[in-house]
């Protein structure tokens, strides 16, 4: 659709192509071009220990080298990658992202505002129906399930379930990765613990699970920190309840300093879909396609794989025999994924209102 005659174009020339590229660019070499016109490519909440997304991006770096990528926030949650769409809608500049990582039930929100651009990637066929909004606005990318890192060290009992935690030996022990008002991750946590207290799903789950979380907060287990490997490393957080993929990863980069265990729970097992959106006010719409491009290819699908989590694409790329073994010899056993609960958007959605509104009144801990 291009065709570059010079090595130096205006600024104009390059806003006019890259303009008409998001509506009329058809093939992926058209996209490429128009991705490389723009330049950049703006990223929010991606910290390079999470999901294997440093090697990920360093892969599309050297895929695409003219595009420069401006990587906002890596600890953000995803209300704040929300927020930062909604704060950004009339601002092109490095503050904007172009695309966004979410919990699944941000999603549907996202789209109802008004917030995401649709885009359907060329892979979209070998996605399924059910991890993606039939009108490209959202795509399912990768999954998990809520897992227990422990520090070895200092907690010598290693909790086998959600009911555990509740021990007395567990005092000042145990802390989300995140703040449960405003980070996906935090608010699957909660809801993982009302369902293994056997709350039927959806609402009465989430409030089953601020009651769990109030309990460990009296009895002076929960800490109010967000933790990190590092701070489960340090003592401060000895239990950080987080994705399996963050669990696992973050073994791996303490190589044994402190030894650690990641534990699937018995009970509560719940396997979170993260999704992958456009901003609808993104300054750089192709390159975002191109940057979903490259996520749903082999390559980034694999690149998750590395980072210990289930691409989305995960059964057509095993079926195919695309997965490399020594890959697969790195996962967890699939026996501890057995009793894994897939909540359905309504469910995650009464869940997260219930557990969002009423965390600060029920639990009263200023997760921070």
């Amino acid at each position: 659709m291009f065709k570059f005659t010079g090595k130096v174009l205006s600024l104009t020339a390059v806003a006019l192509m890259a303009t008409s590229a998001i509506s009329s660019a058809q093939s992926m070499d058209e996209l490429v071009a128009a991705a490389k016109a723009e330049g950049q490519l703006t990223t929010i909440a991606l910290p390079h220990d999470w999901c294997g997304y440093g090697a990920v991006i360093a892969g599309f770096k050297a895929k695409y080298p003219e595009i420069t990528v401006n990587e906002l926030n890596p600890d953000a949650g995803s209300g704040d990658e929300i927020e930062a769409i909604k704060a950004n809608k009339d601002n092109k500049g490095p503050q904007a992202p172009d695309v966004i990582d979410v919990g699944l039930s941000f999603g549907p929100t996202a789209k109802a505002d008004g917030l995401l651009m649709p885009y359907k990637v060329s892979t979209w066929d070998s996605i399924p129906d059910s991890a993606k909004d039939a009108e490209g606005y959202w795509t399912g990318d990768y999954y998990g399930v809520l897992a227990m890192m422990v520090n070895k060290d200092l907690v010598k009992e290693v909790p086998a379930d959600w009911a555990d935690l509740l021990k007395p030996e567990y005092a000042n022990a145990v802390a989300l990765a995140g703040d449960p008002r405003a980070s996906n991750q935090a608010i699957q946590a909660v809801y993982a613990a009302g369902l293994s207290s056997g709350a039927a799903a959806g609402e009465a789950a989430g409030t089953a699970g601020l009651e769990f979380f109030k309990k460990l907060n009296a009895a002076g287990n929960f800490v109010p920190v967000i933790g990190k490997p590092a701070t489960l490393a340090q003592g401060q957080t000895p239990i950080l309840i987080n994705w399996d993929y963050n669990a696992l990863a973050g073994r791996d980069t303490l190589k044994g300093n402190p030894p650690v265990d990641v534990v699937v729970p018995k009970t509560g097992v719940v396997a979170g879909v993260y999704v992958q959106a456009i901003s609808a006010y993104a300054p750089h719409p192709n390159a975002a396609k191109l940057w979903l491009e490259y996520l749903y290819s082999d390559e980034g699908q694999i690149g998750w794989l590395k980072g210990y989590c289930h691409p989305i694409r995960f059964n057509d790329l095993a079926k195919n025999g695309k997965i490399p073994e020594d890959v697969l010899a790195k996962l967890p056993p699939a026996a501890s994924y057995e009793a894994a609960v897939f909540p359905t958007l309504d469910e995650q959605g009464k869940a997260k209102e219930a557990i969002t509104k009423n965390w600060d009144a029920v639990v009263g801990a200023n997760v921070q």
